[in-house]
Parts: structure tokens; C-alpha cells; sequence
């Protein structure tokens, strides 16, 4: 009590007073649920079962099947019976007058035992099977399918919430009755508790001759099913002797039927933890009112529909509505930011998931740009050995020019010039640098010896002193060699797999007019040289690499001059 204030330890004497010393907690409980109002409090006690009684779902699953009855007592059974008649006259007599003078009573087990020995307990059919026999034998289908037009039960799907629209295409003359959920007792306290909603536990027994009219006059009852169905109650039902219903009974306490009972999710109360922490306790799920017994008279029996309906609108809904609403508002606001964690969570993911793979590009792309700069370094080293090369190839070729050339030079400072007359070719050849060469050659002299001639006067005036390294070893002295001998010494280098004529002599016989190109080839006389059988003007030209030679005139007609013209384009 450290926790309450003067008014309310006042409130709680009082209602202490009244009730002659009811339980503190229990007291406690009731003023907190009425705002600490005493009036509301004591009529709440004295109009309704015994306080309301905490539990907790039960995971252990479905009960063992109880043993069957001995032979002992199935032959006192009908003694048991036959006693029991007076004890329930007179137990219900007693509860009538207590009622009308608001005496509270305690609830005493015997006051309404039926001393019926139960027969053994259905482990099939359940909910569903006595769902379809509540059906038949009321002639009523569930709220909800019949909105949507259907009359059977045995849909196998749970009993679902209608809509405002199609409420209103219910028939005035249709029986409804209550949208119960087709799965066990515990599914459907895990039902309330997940989504916050009250359950209404109705149970039943064939044994009782109360419970034909409590399903004909209260079940079917439009008003109560349409209350129950606008509040989104979680109906649950069966019959005791299904072992389900058994184990819900035993559970809720239940030894007169019909019984009926409600229950939520309400504050927990925890007086001697209170002051010293201010966390608040998870709700716990609480029995809010029990209602067992006939059904008939309608305005005052306890499982009558207008009783139900009363409890529900003046006390159970206004007490337990606005907690409910806070809770699943709560739960909502718990539910959607979690949803916002989620969505930036997975934000966060694909944000750094593109993050991740924008980095990998770069580092592909750095990757990539240096591996291009090494193989552009790679090929820039190999082009300039290439160039190196082929530079060091110009200076070996000309290094062998220069040695052929000398080589050319001291052999013709030792061949005799022919004399000129019927027999001799005489030619004029004009060097690059303007000067010119005249000199008279046999008929039989070819082309090799011509070539010859104009290479000895390019000689180097100061030749190296290495140059002859670069002659074939086998190649005989200048002076030893003889003019026949030419061709035969010379073709052979001339010609060959590393060289061709072109890159050998590093020029190119034209004739003057008409310009005639004439490229060595081997053993071809100059006196078979159209062009010079009268004697000639060439011209030397310097080329580097190899070329393709004009055509002759022959081969470019019989009126070619080896020029190309204006009208040849034509």
C-alpha cells in the first residue's frame, strides 16, 4: 500500500468495509479498473461473478485423455444423481435470494456440482464438429458467411470479420450466430493476446437441459452477435465433452453451464514491485467476468442475451475498451517502426550494397588503367627496341653498302675500260649530286656490271676501317676478280633471304627519256636492253626499301613513255 495515495487507501477502506475484509489485492484491482470509484466498485462486485483471475496460456498442449470410469461407479451413478436434484434446488434458491438482497456468496464448487460421473472425453471433431452441430440444430449460420451468402460450416478456414457493407445484406428473418474460430483454446488466447482483443469463451454440456435454450435463445440473439461481431471479439466455443473444451473448463474454473466468460489483456498489478521500479509489466491476459448457469428468465437469468448485452455496454466495454485501444495503438506504433527499421535497414543495404559495388568499379577501372599503362609501357619498350633495332639493321645495311661499294671501287680502278666503237655500249650516268659518269661497256657486260660501276662512285671518300668485316669471308681480293667472274660472285648476296636487290644497291637505273626504270636482275646483257643499244643518259636514283619497277614500254603499250599524263588518267 506504500504506493497509494490518502484518497485512494481511503477508498480502498471503505470498499474494505463494505465487502467485510475482501482480499487487498483483489481490492485494489477492482477500484483501479472503475477509477477508484467505490459505488462502481461495490455494484461491480456484488453484480457480477467473483473477481476477475490472471492467467497465463498453458504450451504444454492438449491433456491426457482421463481414465474410464471403474464398475464401482458406474453403478453409483444413478445414486449420485438422484441426490444431486435437491442439492442444485436448493443451491439455486440460495444464489436467487442472496442476489436480490446483494449478499455476496463465495463460489462454492459442490453448490453446483451435478455428481454425474463424466462419460469419457472426445479426442476428435472439436470446435469444427460442434460448430456444424450448433449449426443443424439451430437452424443459424456464422455472421460472416452469412454475408457473403453461405450457409455451410464446414468451411475449413476460421470465422473471419465481415465488412459494414455486407452486414447490411443480412436478412431480418436470418439466424446468425457468433463468428466462432475454429482453433483450439489456446490458439485462440494467443489470438487475444497477439492482437489485443477480447475473447469470449462459451462452453456447453448435453448433460444440462439449460443449454438447448441458451443456444436457441442466446447464441442466435442478433443483437448479441452483432455486438460481439462490431467489437472484433474472439469467439471461442465446444462442448465439456470434447477433451478441448474439457481442458478450457478446467482451466477457467467452469462447473455450471452454460458458461460464458470474458477475458483480455489488462495491466499487470504488481503492488510490492511498484515503488521500487518504474518499468512498466507487460499485460498479462485476465479472465474480466464469468457468467454461468440458465438462460431463462431472459431479464434476469445470467447467460440470457440481454443480461450479456447489459454487462457488456455498461461495464466490460467501458472498462476495458480504452486499454485495448492504447495497447493496439501501442503495438501499431511498435509495429511500424519496426516496419521503418526494416525499410531503412534494407535502404542501408542496398545503399551500401551500391556503395560496395561503385568502390569495385574503381578499383576494377585503377586495376584496368594500370594494367594499360604497363602494357602502353610494355609496348613503348618493345617499339623502341624495334626502332633500335631496325636502326642498328640501317647502319649494318649501310655499313654493308659502303663495304660493297669500296669493295666495287677497287675493282673497277683495275678493269679497263673497253674501247668504244661498233662493239661497246657508252652510257652517261648522272649522279645525285649533279655530277655525271661516262664510261663504255661491252655488249656482253649485264646489268650487274653496270650497277657495279654507279655503286663504285658512291663510295664513302673515307670508308671505316671495319667496313670489311662486313663482306663474305669467301669473297676474293678486288684485284683477283675478273669481269666474267662478276654475276657469279655477286648473285648469290644479292639476292638472298635477308636482302633483296633493291636494299643491296640503295638505287635505281632510270633511263632519261622516256623514263624507263632499270632494275638489276641476273645475267641480262646490256646489248639486249632496247634502251641502250645505242648508248644512253641514265640517272641515278637513290631509294630506300624495297620498290615495285614500271613497266617497260612494252607492257605499257607501244606509245608508253613510262610517264603518267593527263590523258592516261582519262
Amino acid at each position: 500500500m506504500s504506493h497509494l495515495d490518502a484518497g485512494q487507501r481511503a477508498a480502498l477502506d471503505q470498499l474494505q468495509a463494505v465487502v467485510h475484509g475482501a482480499d487487498e489485492e483483489v481490492a485494489i484491482t477492482v477500484l483501479d479498473s472503475v477509477n477508484w470509484d467505490v459505488q462502481r466498485a461495490v455494484d461491480l462486485i456484488f453484480d457480477s461473478t467473483p473477481p476477475m483471475q490472471r492467467f497465463d496460456i498453458d504450451e504444454s498442449g492438449v491433456r491426457a485423455a482421463p481414465r474410464a470410469p471403474s464398475l464401482y461407479q458406474q453403478m453409483a451413478r444413478p445414486i449420485y444423481a438422484f441426490f444431486s436434484v435437491p442439492i442444485h434446488l436448493f443451491s439455486s434458491i440460495l444464489r436467487f435470494i442472496f442476489s436480490l438482497l446483494r449478499i455476496p456468496i463465495p463460489n462454492i464448487r459442490f453448490s453446483s456440482l451435478s455428481f454425474y460421473t463424466p462419460r469419457p472425453r472426445r479426442s476428435y471433431g472439436g470446435p469444427d464438429r460442434w460448430l456444424r452441430e450448433l449449426e443443424e440444430e439451430t437452424g443459424a449460420v456464422s455472421i460472416s458467411r452469412a454475408s457473403t451468402g453461405t450457409s455451410t460450416a464446414l468451411d475449413s478456414s476460421g470465422a473471419g470479420p465481415s465488412t459494414l457493407t455486407s452486414r447490411t445484406r443480412l436478412l431480418d428473418d436470418t439466424k446468425v450466430l457468433p463468428d466462432f474460430t475454429l482453433g483450439s483454446y489456446e490458439d485462440a488466447l494467443r489470438t487475444c493476446q497477439r492482437d489485443a482483443r477480447i475473447g469470449c469463451i462459451i462452453l456447453v454440456s448435453e448433460e444440462h437441459d439449460d443449454v438447448s435454450e441458451f443456444k436457441r435463445s442466446t447464441l442466435t440473439n442478433s443483437e448479441f452477435v452483432h455486438l460481439l461481431h462490431d467489437n472484433n471479439m474472439v469467439v471461442w466455443g465446444g462442448d465439456v465433452h470434447d477433451q478441448e473444451a474439457y481442458s478450457a473448463a478446467e482451466k477457467l474454473q467452469a462447473t455450471t453451464y452454460p458458461f460464458v466468460a470474458f477475458l483480455a489483456l489488462q495491466p499487470r498489478r504488481s503492488p510490492s514491485s511498484a515503488s521500487s521500479s518504474s518499468s512498466t509489466p507487460a499485460p498479462t491476459l485476465t479472465v474480466l467476468s464469468r457468467h454461468s448457469g440458465p438462460s431463462t428468465p431472459v431479464s434476469t437469468a445470467p447467460t440470457s442475451a440481454s443480461t450479456l448485452i447489459e454487462h457488456l455496454q455498461s461495464q466490460l466495454l467501458p472498462r476495458v475498451t480504452p486499454f485495448l485501444t492504447r495497447l493496439r495503438a501501442s503495438q501499431a506504433s511498435l509495429e511500424r517502426d519496426r516496419a521503418l527499421r526494416e525499410a531503412q535497414d534494407a535502404a542501408f543495404q542496398a545503399t551500401a550494397a551500391k556503395d560496395r559495388a561503385r568502390i569495385e568499379g574503381l578499383m576494377a577501372a585503377e586495376r584496368a588503367a594500370r594494367a594499360a599503362e604497363a602494357e602502353a609501357e610494355r609496348q613503348r619498350v618493345l617499339e623502341e627496341e624495334r626502332e633500335l633495332e631496325r636502326e642498328r639493321e640501317k647502319e649494318r645495311a649501310k655499313e654493308t653498302q659502303d663495304a660493297w661499294r669500296a669493295w666495287f671501287g677497287a675493282l673497277y680502278s683495275t678493269l679497263p675500260e673497253p674501247p668504244s666503237g661498233a662493239g661497246g655500249v657508252r652510257l652517261a650516268v648522272r649522279l645525285p649530286t649533279g655530277s655525271r659518269l661516262i664510261r663504255t661497256f661491252s655488249r656482253d657486260e649485264t646489268l650487274t656490271h653496270l650497277y657495279a660501276f654507279v655503286a663504285s662512285s658512291l663510295a664513302s671518300p673515307s670508308p671505316s676501317t671495319t667496313s670489311s668485316l662486313y663482306l663474305p669471308s669467301a669473297l676474293p681480293p678486288p684485284h683477283s676478280a675478273s669481269s666474267p667472274q662478276l654475276d657469279t660472285l655477286l648473285a648469290p648476296h644479292i639476292s638472298s633471304p635477308t636482302s633483296t636487290p633493291t636494299n643491296f644497291w640503295g638505287f635505281l637505273l632510270v633511263s632519261a627519256y622516256p623514263r624507263l626504270e632499270l632494275p638489276w636482275t641476273a645475267t641480262t646483257k646490256l646489248g639486249s636492253i632496247e634502251v641502250l643499244r645505242g648508248g644512253g643518259q641514265l640517272v641515278v636514283e637513290i631509294v630506300n626499301g624495297d620498290r615495285k619497277p614500271t613497266p617497260t614500254p612494252t607492257e605499257a603499250g607501244e606509245d608508253g613513255d613510262g610517264y603518267d599524263t593527263e590523258s592516261d588518267e582519262d
